[in-house]
């Protein structure tokens, strides 16, 4: 079971605190920042960029000091090398041993230049004339030596000394000093540092070489899970019989007989409320503010569109909600003429718009608390109700006035939420709280002294009935005129008759929340929508079959089926700690079984990953090590068989070989080290020398192959994982822009491009191809979602029958 599991490091500030304008600290006189306000600002802006200097020196004086023990190494080989190398006289062997001191110089600089950048020698330790080398013997304390001497280079990555004609000439044999060094190679940087990477050999026209963007492309085909933890009318039913919900930047229509999904894509951010028109084929949904790429501000809309076929209809409020969207209600009495929205400002602005031309016909500030739920009354659609935090508030809209009555609570106890209600055959409303109590309130005539000028009517409190143990998070009224109820605390679902008399009960098992779209789905004896709610990162694919296992912060570990769409099963890690720990498990995936347990370190556990045979199991942690395991007893069995030390940061990303001897990883600080496990778990501080290797699958997001899907200017967190196609044709990327792009493989060249395809609702923390690369995986992170694309086009499309009937409202995909 591959899961790999990740974490933010939130940015560390130097706190100031402040008393009637002086600072607190001891350090700093209160005149001194009196007169210089902007002083303190400066000074602490000076700080914050010089720990970041000092993390990518530590990080670069890391990797010198390995560089200079591999050159420690070579120095007695070449030296031995020199000194009986032929052509090389007696005499002179001093000149070779000092010329060797020059090509370990040179060797240095070489390796830290920018890419074409050519090395200059006209420093004081450069070589000039080959003639003055025979006085070198004499000249011990000079260090300029020849005239007409030139360095070259040979390719990118090496250089020779060619010697100009002269009696000495022959003293310099190209078997000698024609020195190549590690190989041609290129840099990236990433935050203000070099990272080099060595070009393959069978790249031999490297410069040469075209990025394109690749032949495949990805079709959005299925959408798992739905979200229910943070909002209301997230569920409705049509009359084509689809159910109709949202997750992250999707609206899904799930067919619930032929069990097919399509999905209305364009939402720029995610969707936080739906509302379905009386004639059950227009939808609304509004979205939340949110910002590009760029940086620029993607305004909060409500898209109306066609269900039937996908197409938008009309988009308002661009420019008029702040934040988001939070609750949507169409008018029912005048067949859906109008839709009341309700944004996510601080004074939850409620607005009323015509629905055929897009105008805003009222608007008026609600109320500073939250703001849950808002409806027309079914039989006035002068009558809009709205509930959410302690209140309860009925608006009478005429023109383009909105007036306000609040509900009296009376000697009844005001709850804390108000977190739904519905109307009643009698036009009644009734209401569940946070107290577990249904409230009726009726319509009687308003009292002018005690309620002020407004509506002729209002609404009061009638009737409380206890209902459930906590909140009741929803109510439906069903064609019999009963009402069903649901609340969470005690899992119970109830039928009430119209007189709220108790007609039947039943408790749901636990994990299943009773909101809404879980009442619909009992009625439609449809299975629930399952899935993660907390924050996503581990993502595996099984080897053979179509099967996928993710898990997430709310410690559920699924099992889903790819072909079947389906969840194969779940099941909680009890003994797991909220907080990231140091302790991994073995399950059967067959029983669900906890195999084995272990504690590595003392930090938390980043990636695992089993070699291709099979045979090893390696552990990335936070702690800078990687631990090897070997694996026996079919899996069953664990022993410790090594540790890899010598990464500065904490482990990202690990690959091993095809041959399962060898791991390249990926760390914190933007490392890429590779080690030889069957050879003790040792360092390869040659990183020449792996140029050539072959990786069993390639997961790590620095290395050559993959470099060229950075973009300009990262600052290294932009990407958080990729995957190659087991084909190896192309690469998935997963970034932090809520996008997932597909570039061609190998991607060895900056800026190249890709299909990018959007959806996600917040930053994509996993991707994985499935066994057959029939299929892609991405997991949105704090959305919760789960996407399923299609691979089409190229040589991985798939044949229709092997391809599920999902329907989107555009592809998804732009190429950049």
């Amino acid at each position: 079971m591959l899961l790999n599991y990740s974490s933010h490091q939130p940015q560390q500030a130097w706190p100031v605190l402040w008393d009637d304008g002086h600072c607190s600290s001891n350090l700093l006189g209160s005149n001194t920042i009196l007169r210089h306000p902007a002083w303190l600002t400066d000074l602490d802006s000076r700080l914050r960029s010089q720990e970041e200097e000092l993390t990518v020196v530590k990080s670069a004086l890391a990797d010198a000091l390995r560089r200079l023990s591999f050159y420690d190494q070579q120095i007695p080989l070449l030296r031995q090398q020199l000194l009986e190398g032929e052509g090389v006289k007696s005499p002179n062997r001093w000149a070779a041993i000092y010329l060797l001191v020059c090509f370990i110089k040179m060797y240095i600089l070489l390796d830290y230049r920018s890419p074409g950048e050519v090395l200059s020698l006209d420093s004081p330790g450069c070589i000039r004339s080959p003639e003055k080398w025979v006085m070198l013997g004499r000249l011990r304390g000079r260090t300029s030596i020849a005239e007409d001497m030139q360095i070259n280079f040979l390719g990118q990555g090496g250089f020779g000394i060619c010697c100009a004609a002269g009696a000495d000439a022959h003293l310099f044999p190209p078997s000698v000093f024609s020195v190549p060094l590690e190989g041609r190679s290129t840099k990236m940087f990433l935050r203000g540092r070099p990272i080099t990477m060595y070009i393959p050999s069978d790249f031999l026209n490297y410069e040469e070489l075209r990025m394109e963007l690749p032949t495949e492309k990805l079709k959005l085909d299925w959408v798992y899970g739905y979200r229910g933890r943070d909002c209301r009318s997230n569920l409705y039913v049509l009359t084509s019989g689809e159910l109709v919900y949202f997750i992250a930047c999707v609206v899904v229509l799930y067919h619930v007989q032929h069990r097919t999904q399509r999905h209305y894509l364009r939402h720029t951010d995610c969707v936080r409320c739906l509302a379905v028109h009386p004639d059950k084929v227009r939808v609304a949904s509004g979205q939340m503010a949110g910002v590009d790429k760029d940086g620029k501000p993607l305004q909060p809309s409500v898209h109306i569109w066609d269900s039937s076929n996908l197409n938008t209809l009309l988009e308002i409020g661009q420019g008029s909600f702040e934040r988001g969207v939070g609750s949507l209600a169409f008018s029912t009495a005048d067949e859906g003429a109008y839709l009341c929205v309700i944004d996510e400002s601080n004074e939850h602005m409620l607005s009323v718009w015509d629905c055929a031309r897009g105008t805003k016909q009222a608007e008026i500030k609600s109320t500073n608390e939250s703001v849950l739920t808002v409806e027309f009354n079914p039989q006035d659609s002068s009558n809009i109700i709205t509930t959410g935090k302690s209140h309860v508030y009925f608006w009478t809209w005429s023109g383009s006035s909105l007036t306000k009555k609040q509900g009296i609570f009376g000697k009844y106890k005001k709850p804390k939420f108000i977190q739904c209600f519905v109307f009643d055959t009698n036009s009644d409303v009734l209401t569940g709280d946070s107290e577990g109590n249904i409230l009726t309130w009726a319509r009687v005539p308003a009292d002018i002294r005690t309620l002020g000028k407004g509506a002729k009517e209002t609404y009061q409190i009638s009737k409380q009935t206890r209902a459930h143990e906590g909140s009741i998070f929803s109510l439906c009224l069903c064609r019999d005129g009963s009402v069903l109820s649901g609340g969470g605390k005690d899992r119970r679902l109830v039928r009430w008759s119209p007189s709220l008399s108790l007609l039947q009960e039943v408790e749901v098992r636990e994990g299943l929340f009773l909101s809404c779209s879980f009442l619909l789905q009992l009625l439609l004896n449809a299975l629930p929508l399952q899935g993660h709610t907390d924050e996503l990162w581990g993502l595996g694919t099984h080897p053979s079959r179509d099967l996928f296992v993710t898990c997430a912060h709310d410690r559920q570990l699924c099992m889903w089926d790819s072909g079947e769409h389906t969840l194969a099963w779940s099941t909680t890690l009890e003994n797991l700690l909220f907080s990231p720990s140091n302790r991994w498990v073995v399950l059967d995936t067959e029983t669900q079984q906890v195999l084995s347990s272990y504690i590595d370190g003392n930090e938390q556990l980043s990636v695992v990953r089993y070699s291709p045979d099979g045979e090893f199991l390696a552990i990335g942690s936070h702690d800078n090590f990687i631990y090897i395991y070997s694996v026996e007893d079919s899996g069953h069995k664990y022993t410790r068989f090594g540790r890899c030390t010598g990464h500065s940061s904490f482990i990202t990303h690990l690959d091993w070989s095809k041959d399962g001897k060898f791991i390249m990883s990926n760390s914190g600080d933007y490392e890429i080290l590779y080690w030889d496990v069957a050879g003790g778990c040792k360092l390869l501080r040659n990183r020449f020398e792996n140029k050539d290797r072959e990786w069993a699958s390639y997961t790590c997001v620095l290395g050559f192959h993959v470099f060229g899907v950075w973009p300009d200017g990262s600052d290294g967190t932009d990407i958080n994982a990729l995957c190659r196609s087991h084909n190896e044709r192309v690469v998935a990327v997963a970034d932090d822009f809520c996008k997932v792009h597909l570039f061609q493989y190998p991607c060895a060249k900056p800026k190249a491009p890709s299909h990018v395809y959007g959806g996600h609702g917040s930053h994509v923390t996993n991707v994985r191809f499935t066994h057959n690369d029939g299929h892609l995986i991405s997991m949105g992170g704090k959305d919760t979602s789960i996407f399923q694309w299609r691979v089409v086009g190229g040589s991985l499309a798939r044949s229709q029958s092997l391809s599920s009937a999902s329907v989107s409202s555009q592809d998804a995909g732009v190429s950049t």
